[in-house]
């Protein structure tokens, strides 16, 4: 018999986890009584554990009938619940062999384009719907979203638009001033805003400000079990929950990339007055000499396929977040990386097409 007594907390002594071994060549039994244990968490627990298993391996009998009843309701509790499987691997090391990880990241990325494939299969199927109106989603649900990417980001795109068009009559008259050409950054900064920079830069912002919202929102939903319960009650998640968001982007980004050109000119004619001697009206005159309605036609197509890609990106990455909560910033993450690197690839894309069609 072994008296226990004292307090077993982590603040306390810690006890002889091995005091069990100095009776191997006792009789095959040991019955350990409570006679003042004081107080007691945790760490009560795992010493029973270690002297249990001891005593198994020395093949001896402990009786811990008359330890304190809430440590064997916890000891039994934790007997009942199997441990998981994987729970006590290590993480830090490998546990398969290289060509078996590049296998599995290969299969990964099938299923993750195969997933892909289904969604854009589900979005375009609710785009029919929505083409011959029946398409169920909830209206209020569109103009909130029209309010939050069109006008909220207003102010934001306005700023970075106008500082763009800055930097670029700044980087031209460098070097236009060396030929006495500093009339024609005005050309510069028109043209560039209209073609390219000012779709870009608005894509590029919708990326980071709405992309990551809708992926966020989405997320939580997912975490909540939300669209699990839009899909019990048949209600489709791809035209309840998407295609609002892809059709207010969809309209509003056209919308921006022509704020984001005036102000981008604005811009330029603000460096152009204020640091190349031009008068406002040369500098109006000269924006608008060389420039045709076929380049803003480019800039606004270029800018309709960046509001797509934004949110189809950031609703794919929501709709396929995990259950946690730090999946929730795993998508939102995802969701601008992923829509920043298909605004420059499509930009590539549209730009070696309209060069190659002249």
């Amino acid at each position: 018999m072994l008296g226990l007594s004292g307090a077993f907390t982590i603040d306390a002594e810690r006890p002889r986890e091995d005091l069990l071994s100095a009776f191997k060549t006792t009789p095959p039994r040991i019955r350990l009584v409570d006679e003042a244990i004081t107080s007691w968490d945790s760490l009560l627990l795992v010493v029973l554990g270690r002297w249990r298993e001891q005593a198994k391996q020395a093949q001896i009998e402990l009786d811990l009938s008359e330890m304190p009843e809430g440590a064997l309701r916890l000891m039994r509790l934790a007997e009942t619940v199997p441990q998981q499987e994987g729970a006590g691997r290590d993480e830090g090391k490998p546990s398969f062999s290289w060509l078996t990880r590049q296998g599995e990241r290969s299969l990964h990325t099938l299923e993750g384009f195969a997933s892909a494939l289904a969604f854009l299969g589900n979005v375009s199927f609710a785009l029919g719907r929505f083409a011959v109106g029946k398409a169920r989603y909830r209206k209020s649900e569109f103009w909130v979203t029209v309010q939050a990417c069109g006008p909220n980001a207003l102010l934001v795109v306005g700023a970075i638009s106008f500082l763009v068009g800055a930097i670029l009559a700044f980087v031209g008259a460098v070097q236009l001033s060396m030929f006495g050409a500093e009339i024609f950054v005005a050309n510069l900064v028109g043209i560039g805003m209209v073609m390219e920079m000012g779709s870009l830069m608005t894509g590029i912002i919708l990326a980071g400000r709405t992309g990551a919202s809708f992926a966020a929102q989405l997320g939580t939903m997912q975490v909540n079990e939300e669209i699990d319960a839009l899909e019990t009650l048949g209600i489709p998640p791809m035209e309840y929950l998407v295609l609002p968001r892809v059709l207010a982007l969809a309209w509003m980004t056209p919308l921006l990339v022509l704020y984001a050109n005036v102000f981008g000119i604005v811009g330029g004619g603000v460096v152009g007055v204020l640091f190349l001697n031009l008068s406002p009206t040369q500098y109006v005159s000269q924006t608008f000499e060389l420039m045709t309605l076929w380049f803003c036609i480019q800039g606004l197509i270029k800018g309709s396929t960046y509001g797509i890609l934004v949110a189809l990106c950031g609703c794919y990455r929501g709709l396929h977040c995990g259950r946690s909560a730090s999946a929730v910033g795993e998508a939102a993450t995802g969701a601008v990386v992923s829509g920043i690197v298909a605004i420059v690839i499509s930009d590539a894309l549209w730009t070696l097409l309209f060069m190659v069609t002249g």
